[in-house]
Parts: C-alpha cells; structure tokens; sequence
C-alpha cells in the first residue's frame, strides 16, 4: 500500500498524550497527530527519526501524521489503521495462502457479540472470519503481541473460537509492522489473559497467521509468513 502523499522526516520530542507528539520539523518544533493510541514507548523516543505524512485537510488541527519511526536501521510503521488496508489488499491479491478460495471481501461484520475486520466467503458460500492486529513491538528480532493489556483483544480470541464452532472458518492474522523478524510470541508477560486466549483459540482450530511488512518511505506492503513460536 503506497502513501501517495508527501513523507518527511522529523525528529522525535515528546509524546504529551495518546493522540498528538511534538517533533521537531526542518528546525520548527510542531505538534503531529500519532494515528496509534498504543504505548510505543519502546520506538517514540527522544530524538528518533520519524516518517510524516502530510494531510491536506484544512479542517485538521495538525498538518501531519506520524506514521513511522525508525529503531535504529529498522523502520516500524505505527499507524493503526494501516494494517486493514494492508491486508484487504493482500487479500484482493491473493497473498495469505490459506485464503486464496475466499472471493468475496466484506469490512467490518458481525458475529455473535464481536465486530471483525473481515468476512470471507468463496463462491461455494463457505464463510470465514478474520480479526486484524497490528504489531509493532519488538526486541533483538522477536516481534511480539500486545504492548499492554487488550481485554477487547481477548474477546475477539474467544468469539473466534465461536465461529470456529459453528461450522465457519477462522482466524487472526498478526502483521508486523516491520520486516526481518525471526518470530512471533504473545507478550505474556504484559497480558498473560490475551496469550492464554491465543493459545485457547490455536487449539480450538482458529487459525493464527503472522505475516511481516516491507516498510519504507513509500508505503508498506505484506511481505512473507514469520515463524510463531509459542
């Protein structure tokens, strides 16, 4: 998925709360809008290299949003609302394998009491849904899943297991928002619940896919599988 929009890099500040952080722009410090309500503690610091996407909304408080930053040489894209287009483009491109017989591509449908980002079906009417979570936390190449605690994360585990249930197909697909992992694990330590929950959903048969992005200036794109390894 291509940004077709202007991209700048800035410096990092300060993040004063979840949705603006203050760069510092060709030497003007700025407030820009962050697209992720997440921590990203571990990447927004001081004085990191950040990607802005310049939006022409004259209605905005802020000219730009941070979609990137790097960690060192590694560029991680931060926008949560990235990872859905992402994958609804990889899907309409036949990229995720398991998926390649699901024709028809629904936003956003309801089963049960979840809401997910998917509804898959083939032209045989079987049906399948699939729940988005970006990544964006890593260390020393292991990518790993929340940043902090998602009750709502963990629900939509447990629905899975409900429409795995019922006789339709499902699954949760991680996509890193960063290339070269060497794999994936729930991040027990921050939320045991959502890694027992993940585990739950793997051994009722959802099906857990974990795929990493190449990210660069341009935009960012679903590259290959990454090994799980829990």
């Amino acid at each position: 998925m291509k940004y077709n929009k202007e991209i700048l890099e800035a410096k990092f500040i300060s993040r004063p709360n979840r949705f603006n952080a203050k760069v510092n722009l060709n030497g003007e410090d700025i407030t820009v809008h962050v697209p992720n309500t997440g921590r990203c503690r571990e990447i927004l610091t001081d004085g990191a290299t950040v990607l802005l996407r310049k939006e022409d909304n004259p209605t905005r408080k802020t000219a730009y949003d941070l979609v990137a930053v790097y960690k060192g040489e590694m560029l991680i894209s931060i926008d949560s609302q990235i990872p859905n287009k992402v994958v609804f483009e990889a899907l309409q491109n036949k990229k995720i394998k398991k998926l390649v017989k699901y024709n028809n591509i629904l936003k956003e449908k309801t089963f049960g009491n979840s809401r997910f980002d998917f509804k898959l079906s083939s032209d045989e009417g079987e049906e399948y849904y699939l729940e988005v979570k970006g990544v964006t936390l890593e260390e020393k190449g292991h990518a790993a899943f929340p940043d902090a605690p998602t009750d709502r994360g963990r629900k939509h585990l447990l629905e899975l297991i409900d429409v795995k249930k019922s006789g339709r197909g499902a699954g949760v697909l991680f996509l890193l928002q960063m290339e070269n992992m060497k794999d994936f694990v729930p991040n027990d330590e921050r939320d045991e619940k959502f890694g027992e929950a993940l585990r739950e959903a793997r051994d009722n048969g959802v099906d857990i896919f974990v795929y990493e992005c190449i990210v660069d200036k341009e935009g960012i794109t679903l590259n290959k599988e990454v090994k799980v390894n829990f």
